[in-house]
Parts: C-alpha cells; structure tokens; sequence
C-alpha cells in the first residue's frame, strides 16, 4: 500500500515538469510513512486514499525540508539534508514546489476534506513559528509545549486520520483524537529518544533539542525538580553546546529526578485515550503500542 502512495508521489512531482526537483525529491529519505500508512488503515486502498495519502506525504515532506532550513540541520534520517548538500534556498524552494502540488492536488477532493488537510497546513505553520519562537528562552511551561507539539506534529497527523475517516463514512470526530494523540505522543517520544539515545540510532546527533534552544517535556519536568544551584545550572546549559561533563551531568539529572518517566507517563496517558477512541480497531491499536515501544 505505501509503495503505491510514494509512486503517487513521484507521479505528482514529475508532472510540474522540472527534473532537477523531481531529482531532488528522489533523494529524500521515505521516512515511516505514518501519515500514508494510517490513511489507509483507516480508509482502505482505492484512487482517491493512495492520492490523499501521497497529498499528505507531500506536505509532510516539504515541512520537513523547511524544518532542516530552520534549524540548520545536516543530516535528515541519518543522510545529509538537501540543504546540507545544495543550499537552504533550493532546499526550501523544492519545499515549496511539494506544498503548492500537494495543495493543487487537493482540490479533487470534497471541500469538507480540502479544508480540514488546508487548516492542518496553516497550524502546522503556526506551530513552526512558535518552535523557533520558544527557543529563544527557557520554557518551564508544559501546556504551552504540548499546545506547540500539536500544532507543529499532532495536527496533521490529526487531519491524515479525520479526512480519511471522511472519505469513507467513518466516525471522522473518533478518529481526528486518535490522530492528534497520536501525533503528539509520537513527539514526546522523540523527544525522549534525543536524550536516550544515541547519534547512531537516531541518525542524528544526540542530545541536540536543548541545544538548539528547544526546552520539551523531560526538560520542563527536571526545570521544577531542581532548586538554587542545579536550576541556574540547567538555565545556563540552555541552547549552548555542552561539554563532556555537562551531558554527562544533565543525563544523571534527567535520570535521577525521574523526568523522562515523567514524559513518557504523559505519552501513555494520551496513546491510551487514542487506542479507546478506536477501540475494537486493532490493527490502529498496534500502531500505537509499535510507536511507544520504538527506539528510534
């Protein structure tokens, strides 16, 4: 099934008719195909799932290439990013050829379904800009964060299972929550993952968000179990390169206040409220147990 939503996606791409981006589009990692898959989970394979999933994937694809842009990122799944190897303007020019062929796609389909994937683009933005924006100081608030995940990760997750749901008759309101929840427990594990693992697992380096001046979960939970020296510590540490013993010292905290229990307990909590939304569906139900078991 996801064979055919990447050659959807190829199709798509060769017909602006521009083969250096259609060679550049090749060279972009797959990635799990999250969003494609539960599509058509949800909606079964026919024409119009395979074209909504490969508009979905399409638009995921080009956040990504503006994400790597915006954070200056090298790697992307373990090889070099587009703009690593041609530039950030090309690599957000083919972000913009992927996300105006998705949004030309789109309008084939119903107009309820066109707008809900249409304002999951506008969030998805928005959350974006908050991402960079709550970079810039250390954020101690855990609502604000989860309201940036979901807007930057959960919506369009959101969107790929409610527009599906709609496209087949489906109960779309019970299938948008599994979708945002799961959206969102699927970036507090992530976040989880940056500071468990390591940079050969994640293809990327580890330990690199609070780097990059983003403050998530296990951060935010450590931040109110540290007091005086250890809190100006952390704040000090945020959004600069640590040294050897500073990492160090940082996964000792993070291990011993128990914060990434903590963030992980707030993932079960949101992956259990999606698996009832779609109780009785069990092939929705594994993809979330899959996601919270994963290592990278």
């Amino acid at each position: 099934m996801v064979e055919a939503v990447a050659r959807r996606m190829q199709e798509m791409v060769a017909a602006v008719g521009y083969p250096y981006a259609t060679g550049l589009f090749e060279t972009l990692s797959g990635g799990k195909r999250l969003r494609a898959r539960l599509i058509m989970m949800i909606a079964g394979e026919s024409d119009a799932s395979v074209t909504l999933a490969a508009v979905i994937e399409l638009i995921h694809a080009a956040s990504l290439l503006h994400d790597d842009v915006i954070d200056e990122a090298q790697l992307r799944r373990g090889t070099p990013s587009v703009n690593a190897t041609e530039g950030s303007k090309q690599a957000v020019m083919l972000g913009d050829i992927l996300y105006s062929k998705a949004f030309s796609e789109l309008t084939q389909f119903d107009a309820q379904i066109a707008k809900t994937v249409a304002d999951a683009v506008t969030s998805l933005s928005v959350g974006e800009m908050m991402d960079v924006q709550m970079a810039k100081s250390f954020n101690e608030d855990d609502t604000r964060y989860l309201q940036m995940l979901y807007l930057k990760t959960g919506v369009l997750i959101e969107a790929a299972a409610q527009s599906a749901a709609m496209l087949v008759g489906k109960n779309a309101e019970a299938y948008a929550l599994y979708g945002k929840n799961l959206g969102v427990a699927f970036q507090i594990i992530d976040d989880i993952l940056d500071i468990v693992s390591d940079e050969a697992t994640l293809g990327k380096p580890a330990m690199n968000d609070f780097v990059e001046g983003k403050c998530t979960l296990p951060y935010i939970h450590l931040y109110r179990t540290l007091e005086g020296e250890g809190r100006e510590r952390l704040l000090a540490l945020h959004g600069k390169t640590a040294s050897g013993e500073e990492t160090r010292w940082l996964k000792e905290q993070l291990e011993a206040s128990g914060a990434v229990k903590a963030a992980y307990a707030q993932a079960r909590r949101l992956s259990d409220e999606a698996k009832q939304a779609v109780s009785g569906d069990a092939p929705l139900e594994a993809v979330i147990e899959s996601m919270m078991q994963r290592t990278f």
